[in-house]
């Protein structure tokens, strides 16, 4: 995939905290999404922190070679992620007192702080959970909520973003959650592309329950469909022809809406109608755009039939969308 051109800016590190006992795909999954993002032009950079310079994973992998735990400031994102617990119930395993104050420190400073899976249990222990929404895998979700009675837990949901603070299930759910970060500070076309790479589809918290159209249809393995369903998204703001989209999947407009319609259950038509109203979802949140600059930007040159279409789609107008809260 061709790197998106982002404007410059300073890079944006992820400081991975690993302790004693972590859980490799924890680790694992949000590391490749962040990777992945940057290798497609996002100005990640990943570090991978510890209180001591060697540990063992719950899985047995040593690392070795880990950096100190550094200052960390506004641009910073700390992700911590989830480990065997069973080692710390027993007191075998402990916090220890110097990485609690430096996530303290690291909050104060500004940082972003993420945890996966039962990295919800180090903020909690750093009081970082007080009065804040947060998740972590279903198997702990009653401990959680027992030994941090301030946190707001939250349980059948895949994260959440709490402020500064964003929590997640576990495992896979760990990628799920980097993908929202990434969507959240790059767009969720970018997102898109980085879920595409990495071959995963995008889900969502309880608050947007709906798989997001920009990934729904993306799990078939059709070359030329997915050429058309690139095509798609970086002109979505623009007029084209069926034409223009066959020649960019390499196929015949025949071919291609045959195949199209096998492959994701959708006419072209209908699928890039769901994309727009998609983004439109993610503009209706900036409240500086009108209703008429949304649909625009979202490739409606009539907003009396973007307004339409939106209420057959969603059952309700954009501009309540916009004053419920529920775009």
């Amino acid at each position: 995939m061709t790197p998106h051109p982002f404007p410059p800016e300073p890079s944006r590190r992820v400081l991975f905290l690993l302790l004693p006992e972590v859980n490799l795909l924890d680790l694992a999954g949000p590391a490749q999404v962040f990777a992945a993002a940057a290798s497609l032009g996002a100005n990640y950079s990943l570090a991978f922190c510890a209180h001591q310079p060697e540990l063992v994973s719950a899985q047995g992998l040593a690392f070795a070679r880990l950096e100190p735990l550094p200052p960390a400031g506004p641009r910073d994102r700390v992700l911590i992620p989830g480990m065997d617990l069973a080692r710390y119930a027993t007191g075998e395993l402990r916090l220890e007192p110097a990485v609690r104050e430096w996530l303290r420190g690291a909050y104060a400073a500004g940082a972003q702080l993420v945890s996966v899976c039962t990295g919800a249990f180090v903020l909690g222990e750093a009081g970082l959970l007080d009065h804040r929404r947060c998740t972590t895998h279903w198997s702990a979700i009653e401990a959680l909520r027992a030994r941090y009675p301030l946190a707001r837990v939250q349980d059948a949901v895949l994260f959440t973003h709490d402020g500064p603070v964003t929590t997640s299930a576990g495992i896979a759910a760990g990628i799920d959650m980097a993908l929202s970060v990434v969507e959240q500070e790059h767009g969720p076309l970018f997102a898109a592309q980085v879920a595409r790479l990495l071959v995963v589809y995008l889900r969502r918290n309880g608050t947007h329950a709906q798989t997001s159209v920009f990934l729904q249809y993306r799990t078939h393995l059709h070359p030329g469909v997915h050429r058309a369903q690139d095509f798609l998204l970086e002109k979505l703001a623009e007029p084209v022809s069926l034409e223009q989209v066959a020649a960019a999947a390499r196929m015949s407009v025949r071919s291609l809406s045959r195949a199209f319609r096998e492959a994701t259950g959708l006419t072209l038509t209908a699928y890039r109608q769901r994309l727009r109203l998609e983004l439109a979802r993610t503009l209706l949140h900036n409240p500086e755009l009108s209703i008429e600059d949304v649909a625009v930007k979202t490739g409606f040159a009539d907003v009396r039939h973007f307004r339409r279409l939106w209420s057959r789609e969603f059952g309700f107008a954009p501009s309540a969308a916009r004053q419920r809260g529920r775009a």
